[in-house]
C-alpha cells in the first residue's frame, strides 16, 4: 500500500507524530489498515450539498468496520443556479480545480484509495477527472436528489424562479407576485429535482460503475441514503485490499454504456463536455460524434423535468438506474462496476416499477436520444437537447438578433424588442471568449417564460441542464477563437434543421472571412484564473481538442 512510506519508515516519524496530533492513534498505523481519503465537498451554500457532512460520518464509519481508516478534508464546490447570471464564468474552471485538489490532498497525504462526496454540477465531473488520471481505488457517493414539493398537484421547486423572471421581464407578472410565489419553490435538501446536470452526472457515475446502486435516484432526505453512505465507507476498503482502480471499471464500454443511458433518459446537454473530460482523464477518447452516433441508435425512454413531467423521485420509484439498465440491457456492453458485479447482473437483476416513468424501449416518448450534434458553417459541431424541442421548432428559419452579454438580451426582452421567428445570438461566451463557457439558463428561461414560442438561441457558450427550447450551444470553433459564430450580424438568416442535423447561416464562405477580419472581441473584466483559463483554451475548442 502507498501509505507503508508513512507507518514505518524511521524518516517519517515526525509525520506520524503530526498525524497522531491531528487525532490519529498509534494503531492507525498498523500496515494492515489502508489510509482512505474522504474528499467531503459540503457546504452550507448549494443545497444538494448542506448534507454531505451526514453522510461523511457514515462514510467513515464504514471505512473503519471494514478496517480501514478515515482521512477527511474539504472539497470547494460552486452551486450554478446562485451563480448564474451574477458571476457564472467560474464554475465550469472549477471542475479541474477540484480533479486538482483531490491530486494534491490524496499524493501529498499517501492515501491507499479515496471516496468522492458530492452533489452538484462540476463537483462530481471533478472527481471523475482525478479518479481517472489517478487511478488509485475510488468510489463516489453522489447526495440524491431533492423533493419537489406538491402544490394543488403541481411540482415545485428552485428552478422555476429562472421562468418567473421571464414572465417579469416580458410584464405578464410583477415582481411582488413572483415574489409571492418564493416559498413553494423551496425545497431542502438534494440536488434540483430533474434531470438537470448535477443528476445527469450522478447517473452517469452509477452507470460508469464508480457508486452503489441506486445511489444517483435516492433522495438526499431518504434514510437510504446513509446506508449507501455506510456501504460506500465498507467498499473502498474492500477495492484497495483487492487492488481495484478506476481504470480497471471506467472501461471503454463503460463509457459507451453512460452515453447510451443518458441519451435514453435525456440528461444535460452539459454531459458532452463532461463526459469526455472524464474519458480523457481515463486515457479514453470520447467526443461529441459519439453523442450524435449513439442518440441515434438510442430510443428516449424518461420524460423527466426540465423536458417532462416526472421527477427524479418518481425514476427512483420506477427502479431506478437498475429500471433504465434493464429496459436498455440488449444494447449495453458488459463492464465491471464498485458492486463487486457487472452492468449486465445488474440490469438483469432489475424490475421496472412504473411503465410511464421508465418506459420501454418499443413504447419511447422519442425513437431517438436526448442529444443532437449539429453542423454546418456556423460550428464544426454544436449541441441541442432535440427532446426538450417542440416539434414545431425542429426546422426553422429566422432572423438574427445579435446579444454580446444577457444583460442586454433581458434588456431587449423588457422592452418587447425579440420578435416570434428571430433566431437570437450570443457569442463571445466560450471558455476563451467569456472566458469560462458560463450557462445561459437565466436568458432562456426568460425567453420561454415571456411566452416566446418560436424563437431560438445560438451561443458558443452552453446551457444548464434546466433548459428547454430550441437552445443550440456548445459552437465550436467560438467566435474568440476566429469562429463563424462571431461573423454573425443582426438580420442574417440562420436555418436549423435538427433531424438533418444542420446549422447553417446563409453567408458566402468569403462573406463570412472578411468579417472575422474584422472582429473586435468585447472587453471583459478578468481574475488571474479567468485570465488562465482563457490562455489555456486559446485556439482549441470547448473539449481542448
Amino acid at each position: 500500500m502507498r501509505s507503508k512510506i508513512l507507518k514505518q519508515n524511521i524518516e517519517t516519524l515526525p509525520h506520524r507524530a503530526l498525524m497522531m496530533s491531528a487525532g490519529l492513534k498509534k494503531e492507525d498505523f498498523d500496515p494492515e489498515k489502508p489510509l482512505i481519503g474522504v474528499a467531503n465537498s459540503y457546504n452550507n451554500i448549494i443545497p444538494g450539498h448542506i448534507h454531505l457532512n451526514e453522510l461523511a460520518q457514515e462514510v467513515k464509519r464504514g471505512i473503519r468496520d471494514a478496517g480501514g481508516v478515515p482521512l477527511e478534508w474539504g472539497v470547494p464546490g460552486v452551486c450554478d443556479g446562485i451563480a448564474m447570471y451574477v458571476e457564472m464564468r467560474l464554475s465550469l474552471p472549477s471542475r479541474e480545480h477540484i480533479a486538482d485538489n483531490i491530486e494534491i490532498m490524496t499524493l501529498s497525504h499517501s492515501m491507499d484509495g479515496w471516496v468522492g462526496i458530492t452533489g452538484c454540477d462540476k463537483i462530481t465531473p471533478g472527481m471523475l477527472m482525478a479518479a481517472g488520471s489517478l487511478n488509485l481505488p475510488a468510489i463516489m457517493l453522489t447526495g440524491g436528489p431533492m423533493k419537489a414539493n406538491i402544490i394543488e398537484g403541481q411540482k415545485c421547486h428552485p428552478i422555476q424562479g429562472f421562468g418567473l423572471v421571464g414572465q417579469v421581464k416580458a410584464g405578464k407578472l410583477s415582481a411582488a407576485e413572483a415574489e409571492k410565489l418564493l416559498p413553494q419553490m423551496v425545497c431542502g435538501a438534494g440536488s434540483c429535482v430533474g434531470l438537470y446536470t448535477a443528476n445527469t452526472m450522478a447517473v452517469v457515475t452509477e452507470v460508469l460503475g464508480m457508486s452503489l446502486s441506486k445511489c444517483s435516484t435516492t433522495l438526499a432526505v431518504d434514510p437510504l441514503k446513509k446506508e449507501q453512505a455506510y456501504e460506500s465507507g465498507k467498499a473502498i476498503v474492500e477495492l484497495v485490499k483487492k487492488d481495484v482502480r478506476p481504470k480497471d471499471i471506467m472501461t471503454e464500454n463503460a463509457f459507451a454504456n453512460a452515453v447510451r443511458v443518458d441519451m435514453a433518459m435525456g440528461g444535460s446537454t452539459n454531459a458532452v463536455l463532461h463526459i469526455p473530460a472524464i474519458a480523457r482523464a481515463a486515457g479514453i477518447d470520447v467526443d461529441a460524434a459519439v453523442f450524435d452516433k449513439i442518440s441515434r441508435q438510442t430510443p428516449n425512454i424518461c420524460s423527466i423535468i426540465p423536458a417532462g413531467t416526472h421527477e427524479m423521485a418518481d425514476i427512483d420509484r420506477a427502479g431506478g438506474i437498475p429500471a433504465v439498465l434493464n429496459r436498455l440491457k440488449a444494447m449495453l456492453k458488459d463492464s465491471p462496476t464498485v458492486n463487486g458485479i457487472s452492468i449486465q447482473q445488474i440490469a438483469a437483476k432489475a424490475e421496472v416499477t412504473n411503465d410511464d416513468a421508465i418506459r420501454s424501449v418499443d413504447n419511447a416518448y422519442n425513437y431517438e436520444g436526448g442529444i443532437a450534434v449539429l453542423t454546418g458553417n456556423i460550428a464544426n459541431s454544436a449541441i441541442i437537447k432535440q427532446t426538450a424541442v417542440g416539434k414545431e421548432m425542429l426546422v426553422h428559419s429566422g432572423p438574427a438578433r445579435v446579444f454580446y452579454t444577457e444583460k442586454t438580451l433581458l434588456d431587449a426582452i423588457e422592452a418587447n424588442q425579440i420578435n416570434e421567428n428571430d433566431v437570437v445570438v450570443l457569442p463571445f461566451q466560450g471558455p476563451a471568449g467569456a472566458p469560462g463557457m458560463p450557462e445561459m439558463l437565466t436568458p432562456t428561461d426568460a425567453l420561454k417564460g415571456a411566452g416566446y414560442k418560436k424563437v431560438a438561441l445560438i451561443t458558443d457558450g452552453r446551457f444548464s441542464g434546466a433548459t428547454t427550447g430550441p437552445c443550440i450551444g456548445h459552437v465550436e470553433m467560438e467566435a474568440y477563437n476566429g469562429g463563424a459564430i462571431g461573423a454573425i450580424k443582426d438580420g442574417d438568416v440562420i436555418e436549423i434543421d435538427i433531424p438533418n442535423r444542420k446549422l447553417q447561416v446563409q453567408l458566402s464562405d468569403e462573406e463570412i472571412k472578411a468579417r472575422l477580419k474584422g472582429l473586435t472581441v468585447p472587453e471583459r473584466k478578468l481574475t488571474p484564473l479567468l485570465e488562465a483559463y482563457r490562455q489555456k483554451y486559446a485556439g482549441i475548442n470547448c473539449y481542448g481538442k
